[in-house]
């Protein structure tokens, strides 16, 4: 898949992975290309109104949920054009490219490995696997702590070897906020910062009912 000569340079969506505690970067993931589309829903978390109570009708209890779903495109088709330039792609086609993605939400074997020790050695509680602190980036303004919740690969070409050379990948996401995620972490300081900036975005304008047709307020 090639891009058009001269067209405008574009930032690379994509994946940091960093440790629990939100202070080293403990891999990349780059999107080949970005998502032609991004569907968001954000669902309110209003409080329970029962019958009569005329106060928490216009009560919010936090930040409301927001889901995404994004497709990403893998394909080898350009780097096999080079093969001498292009080892590791001849060899495995874009498998490495998917098991970035399908590694972040699978636990180490190491770690499986050491639960299963623990559990064998007779411990009554195992905790659950440790796992990295996600962030998707979507240019420099929008920086989020998420979790995937679903992931679904359709392969679509494959090589000689019958290793994948195209692939269509799509992901469900759940953003992680303040009711995930302990203040002063980094997580949550993303979460926070990102709120911010959309309020910012939000009161850019002064009100204006006019624009409504209205002389004045309701």
């Amino acid at each position: 898949m090639t891009t058009f000569p001269g067209s405008p340079t574009t930032l690379k969506g994509g994946f940091i992975l960093m440790d629990a505690d939100g202070k080293t970067v403990l891999r990349t993931v780059v999107f080949q290309y970005n998502p032609d589309t991004l569907s968001r829903t954000l669902t309110p978390r209003g409080a329970k109104i029962d019958a009569g109570d005329r106060v928490e009708g216009l009560r919010l209890i936090g930040p409301p949920t927001e889901t995404m779903k994004l497709e990403i495109e893998l394909d080898a088709t350009d780097r096999l054009e080079h093969p001498s330039d292009n080892p590791e792609t001849v060899q495995n086609g874009i498998a490495p490219e998917l098991a970035d993605l399908e590694t972040i939400i699978t636990p180490a074997t190491d770690d499986l490995i050491a639960a299963n020790n623990l559990a064998q050695t007779g411990t009554l509680e195992v905790l659950p696997l440790p796992s990295p602190l996600v962030l998707l980036v979507l240019g420099t303004n929008r920086t989020l702590p998420v979790r995937i919740t679903d992931c679904s690969v359709v392969e679509e070409a494959f090589d000689l070897r019958l290793n994948p050379i195209r692939a269509r990948v799509s992901l469900g996401i759940r953003v992680l906020s303040i009711d995930d995620l302990a203040f002063g972490t980094k997580g949550a300081e993303l979460f926070m910062a990102a709120a911010k900036r959309r309020e910012k975005l939000a009161q850019r304008k002064p009100p204006s009912v006019q624009a409504l047709g209205l002389p004045g307020a309701p």
